[in-house]
């Protein structure tokens, strides 16, 4: 029999492993007396039967990412926002000025154009999911390189994949042509439906474009509509 007499320590560290183990085992049970474990949030589960993994554990691979020439100049990595059970989902480009210094997307003016959209939607920003498809600010918030793209969309497709939105919004080309994985240009896309594996999609014009251009507001209006008479329709289902 082994004996631990003469390492009183190694005989603690067991006897602590094994009360571990127990309150554990016990925990899950629900047993009186011990506090039953508590469900990790819905953000931070994995679906054991497919392997998908969760955006905290997407986050966590992505580490503080050198895998491109971005990283050199950014100050912070800008992952994405909003609910892991979004049933809508919008992609923009990259982060500009101000998502690099908060670390959160759209929070800059082309940010508050599209919360004033969701607004008039009837939706809230954290009943959405926001990302783009380079995680840190190209300087002089040029349009992200096809190498820099290449290094981030592996990462935006497993969010993609944990969420599961029932509809993608891209935002813009870049966001459009990198999704899809086509060279067709956005005035022959936008708000037309398009397809991501199972999950539609709808390509329309980038927040920032309508900055510039308010007269063509209207037309991502439109586009938007299309989406929530989609998602009306799939609820009613």
């Amino acid at each position: 029999m082994k004996s631990y007499s003469e390492d009183p320590v190694a005989e603690l560290q067991e006897l602590t492993a094994a009360l571990e183990d127990w309150l554990r085992f016990q925990r899950r049970l629900g047993w009186p007396g011990t506090p039953a474990e508590p469900e990790a949030p819905a953000s931070e589960q994995v679906n054991e039967a497919t392997g998908v993994l969760t955006l905290k554990e997407i986050r966590a691979e992505l580490g503080d990412c050198k895998r491109c020439k971005l990283s050199r100049t950014r100050k912070n990595i800008v992952f994405g926002d909003g609910s892991a059970r979004a049933a809508l989902m919008f992609i923009g480009e990259g982060p500009g000025e101000e998502e690099d210094l908060q670390g959160l997307p759209f929070v800059g003016a082309a940010g508050q154009l599209l919360n004033n959209l969701l607004s008039k939607l009837g939706l809230r920003r954290e009943e959405v999911y926001i990302a783009n498809v380079v995680k840190c600010r190209p300087p002089g918030n040029r349009e992200p390189e096809a190498d820099e793209s290449e290094k981030c969309l592996p990462f935006l497709r497993k969010q993609i994949e944990a969420i599961q939105p029932r509809v993608i919004v891209t935002l813009g080309r870049v966001a459009t042509q990198g999704l899809l994985s086509t060279p067709a240009p956005l005035t022959r896309l936008r708000g037309q439906w398009q397809k991501y594996g199972k999950i539609r999609v709808m390509p329309t014009f980038h927040p920032s474009y309508l900055l510039r251009f308010p007269k063509e507001r209207h037309k991502t209006w439109d586009d938007m509509q299309q989406v929530m008479e989609y998602l009306a329709a799939y609820e009613e289902n």
